[in-house]
């Protein structure tokens, strides 16, 4: 999300700012690549896949994007989205398209794992993971993913695609960090259960635990987004504890946020973004930190429930 085009949001990192980051990537071992359609209304895809060709060997890398919103614009000045109604959602025509379209940006044959990035409340189940089986038998897909969404949906998904003998989904891309535990309810045990990765987006919640004060031109740029989904009184103790264990570890705030995260039951990987190279070097020197009990404790214990947050409830 942080690569693509200052159109689209004005944080993001354009082409040439983008590439040292793959670049990085690379050096550091890292071998997962997660992008959307959506990102910079496809712009995205096309900067990580001449990338990660340039720079990777492609049999080694993990790509992964997802499908779910329109990535152009209305036909018309103000028409509405029930006027274009193929150009999102997860009818069988629109996953079939954008997965096409998605591979062509991508430059690449198949798509490592490709992900629903929300469930659409208005399109069956059962027809979007036939739609998400045909591409995987096409040769087009090769795993199928989740995103943000309840967890007896994702059941019975998977249910479906057992008594159909269809593709099923092996990863669920959640909203969950120190500030937003509620995924630990029913979602992250249900993954564990079923042998679904979990790969958590906003792992820092939007900066809020990597900054020490003041405000970041992603947080600016985002700055309703960040409200909807840290929004709670509590939010600020989780954060401070946070700076408080980072600065007695004599690290960063982000590198205990993200150990904090990959000590999690269930958790395979974060999804980082980085807009500046520090922030890529933090999240590597993230896998040499071990949390004592009470560290954890001390990160753990101001939390507070939260209303759902991060997701259209469909």
């Amino acid at each position: 999300m942080s690569y693509g085009s200052k159109q689209w949001r004005g944080w993001v990192l354009e082409e040439a700012e983008a590439r040292p980051f793959f670049r990085r990537a690379i050096e550091l071992g890292i071998n997962f690549f997660d992008t959307s359609d959506v990102y910079s209304l496809g712009v995205s895809e096309e900067i990580t896949g001449r990338a990660l060709r340039e720079y990777g060997r492609l049999q080694e890398l993990v790509i992964a994007t997802k499908v779910y919103y329109p990535t152009d614009a209305p036909s018309a000045p103000g028409a509405a989205a029930t006027e274009a109604p193929n150009r999102s959602g997860l009818g069988r025509k629109h996953v079939v398209q954008a997965c096409e379209a998605s591979l062509k940006r991508l430059g690449v044959e198949t798509i490592d794992l490709y992900q629903l990035h929300r469930v659409d409340p208005l399109a069956p189940i059962e027809e979007t993971l036939e739609a998400l089986d045909l591409l995987v038998r096409q040769g087009k897909v090769r795993y199928i993913g989740c995103s943000t969404t309840w967890a007896w949906k994702v059941m019975k998904a998977l249910a479906y695609s057992h008594a159909r003998g269809l593709a099923r989904f092996v990863s669920m891309q959640n909203h969950y960090n120190l500030v937003y535990r509620e995924e630990e309810r029913e979602m992250i045990p249900l993954c564990m259960d079923q042998g679904l990765g979990v790969i958590p987006w906003s792992p820092l919640a939007r900066g809020l635990l990597a900054r020490s004060a003041g405000t970041t031109a992603r947080l600016s740029g985002d700055a309703v987004l960040a409200g909807q989904l840290y929004d709670h009184p509590g939010d600020a103790a989780v954060a401070q504890a946070n700076a408080r264990v980072a600065k007695a570890r004599g690290v960063s705030p982000a590198e205990t946020a993200l150990a904090w995260l990959l000590s999690r039951p269930g958790v395979t990987a974060p999804i980082i973004g980085a807009i500046k190279l520090e922030h890529l070097e933090a999240a590597a020197r993230a896998l040499d930190v071990t949390l004592s009990p009470d560290e954890l404790k001390q990160l753990e214990d101001p939390y507070l429930p939260h209303a759902v947050r991060g997701w259209v409830r469909g």
